[in-house]
């Protein structure tokens, strides 16, 4: 369903962003909680959670209410590949390291969970041995295993079944690809990489090191599975909990309910302070509705955490200013070429779009700079060791304002063989406005070279079956596909191995959009990650975000920044770089 927010969309976000930009001029000293400041009585203040703690309780009790215009990927921990839904997963699952429950960069650290420490790791870098903790249980009171945790990640063999999630452990653990997965290996051991020698004790034995095993360890998708309770395709529907909360209901595109797992103890949980007694998330069809319900204290936060659209923004900026967060993320908006979509095969033609585009525009389309985030010049997030942030500008975009380069535009067409442009088809997700409005202004300033394009807003809760299917990009003529990304841990391994290593092209749940497949780029990360120096690793990150930028696979829009939304009932609310700048959901509490 296309949004109401949609309509008119282009001339809303152009006038916005200058009252955006007006409005957090006169906010940006915020703080504290007065009505004077813009914000309504009770509010922390604005920025307040920037990186820091507003509201600190450690009160327990009531209903913490999300809302969301769109449904998770998955519930499932093997198939979830949004940020946000890794997020909330810490409710019910649980993993043997995860991120520190805590404000800015320290959140983004790896800290034990079901373990009772980081791992033993050994000279050579090759074998990580941990110890479970004493107290850990299912929700029917049964006891975490070690054998519950290989099979939780040996289900990211299953592809075929469960398909959608991360594998950086496929590659790591079993990089030949011998291992059939769970539901088809007929042997008593398992994946042979992981070795349970009793219940307690768990240990993996990579065949090459890698550097960044533990942080792929802290994914959700590491999350322990018990193969009684798992029900492969359709675990999703009701995951078995492990954590301080076990589902009550689920309802697809509907809501999402969560309440007390009272099998979970606080002395086995160093992370979790389970303050809430329910969680609820509720599913809106209307952007606008859910951001006007927002701002009426009916709901505490924006689940997806994109920030306020238009209309709700400047409310807010006017009248609660206290209620608003201003962080920077840790994604970047980009548009991706499909080469599998002629003519984006052809470098060419990548780059005339490139130069083409009206990058002030764009940033813009999502905000201004303060709402949106600084214009996008390359393909790494400035928090990623490596990132040069704007100063490594390989299109000149800044040198040009930001304005489209339209005479070098026109030599990248004659240079591909398309002097008077061509068609293609923009795929943009129906219920992200933001982005709707970003493919609209590329629409616009590539008509201006010759180069038309059709939209297509697609079901944005499909995205994985849609444009993550290569078969379907390409039968639908996808040349253009509006996306954006964060890291899934602080590296350029942990932002870019799905996106630009061959190794990661999938036939379902892909996010190599641009199909890249450079031999170059492949031998870098195979570099990266067995590299344990941490100067070497930043020269090399730096190296591949060259060869991406420079291979033209990507239009990056913007190094984004959101103004976010938090109830007056919110407490223990902070920002993290542990989840790209989003508040860190697991601790929060409301005040009944």
């Amino acid at each position: 369903m296309t949004s109401l927010r949609t309509r008119g969309r282009r001339k809303q976000v152009i006038a916005a962003a200058f009252v955006t930009a007006a409005l957090l001029g006169t906010a940006a000293c915020g703080g504290g909680n007065t009505k004077d400041e813009g914000g309504k009585s009770g509010a922390a203040g604005f920025d307040a959670a920037n990186n820091k703690v507003a509201n600190a309780s450690d009160k327990k009790g009531g209903e913490l209410k999300f809302a969301s215009v769109q449904d998770t990927d998955s519930w499932d921990t093997t198939r979830a590949y949004y940020g946000v839904v890794w997020n909330f997963m810490r409710y019910y699952s649980r993993q043997l390291v995860t991120n520190k429950a805590e404000a800015g960069k320290p959140g983004a650290e790896v800290t034990p969970d079901l373990a009772t420490g980081l791992a033993k790791v050994s000279p050579d870098g090759k074998t990580y041995s941990y110890t479970l903790r004493d107290g850990i249980t299912w929700e029917d009171g049964k006891a975490i295993t070690s054998e519950d945790v290989k099979y939780g990640i040996e289900r990211q063999w299953a592809q075929d079944v469960l398909p959608g999630g991360p594998v950086y452990l496929r590659d790591v653990l079993d990089p030949d690809g011998k291992y059939k997965g769970p539901y088809k290996d007929t042997s008593k051991d398992g994946l042979k990489a992981i070795e349970t020698p009793d219940p307690k004790t768990i240990v993996f034995h990579l065949p090459k090191p890698n550097s960044d095993f533990q942080e792929m360890l802290a994914l959700t998708s590491s999350s322990p599975v018990r193969k009684d309770k798992d029900t492969k395709s359709k675990y999703g529907l009701h995951p078995f909990s492990s954590g301080p909360y076990e589902f009550q209901s689920y309802t697809p595109n509907k809501g999402t309910v969560l309440v007390r797992n009272t099998a979970w103890k606080q002395s086995s949980d160093p992370i979790r302070k389970a303050l809430p007694d329910k969680i609820s998330i509720t599913i809106f069809s209307n952007p606008d509705e859910m951001d006007n319900r927002l701002l009426a204290g009916e709901y505490d936060l924006d689940f997806s955490q994109t920030g306020l659209g238009v209309q709700a923004r400047i409310k807010a900026l006017k009248e609660d200013k206290g209620n608003l967060d201003n962080p920077v993320s840790g994604y970047i908006r980009y548009a991706a070429f499909p080469q599998s979509v002629k003519p984006f095969d052809n470098i060419h033609c990548r780059k005339a779009v490139i130069y083409g585009a009206d990058h002030k525009s764009l940033q813009t389309a999502r905000g201004g700079p303060l709402a949106g985030g600084d214009i996008g010049t390359n393909m790494l997030p400035p928090s990623i060791p490596g990132a040069e942030g704007q100063k490594y500008d390989p299109y000149g975009v800044l040198a040009n304002d930001g304005a489209a380069n339209i005479a070098k535009a026109k030599e990248e067409l004659k240079a591909c063989g398309q002097p008077n442009g061509f068609k293609t088809t923009i795929a943009v997700r129906n219920n992200k406005p933001v982005e709707v409005a970003s493919a609209q202004s590329l629409q616009a300033s590539l008509k201006k070279i010759g180069i038309t394009t059709e939209l297509d807003q697609y079901d944005g809760a499909q995205t994985s079956g849609i444009i993550g299917n290569p078969t379907i990009v390409k039968n639908k003529n996808y040349g253009i596909i509006i996306m954006g990304w964060g890291p899934d841990f602080p590296s350029v391994q942990g932002y870019g191995v799905p996106l630009w290593d061959s190794k990661f092209i999938l036939p379902s749940g892909n996010n190599n959009f641009a199909l890249i497949k450079d031999p170059k780029i492949d031998a870098n990360f195979d570099k990266f990650t067995t590299e344990l120096d941490p100067a070497k690793k930043v020269s090399i990150a730096t190296e591949i975000n060259h060869q991406v930028s420079e291979g033209a696979y990507y239009l990056p829009f913007t190094f984004e920044k959101f103004i976010n939304w938090r109830s007056t009932r919110l407490t223990n609310v902070y920002t993290t770089d542990g989840y790209a700048g989003n508040y860190d959901f697991v601790n929060l509490g409301v005040v009944k």
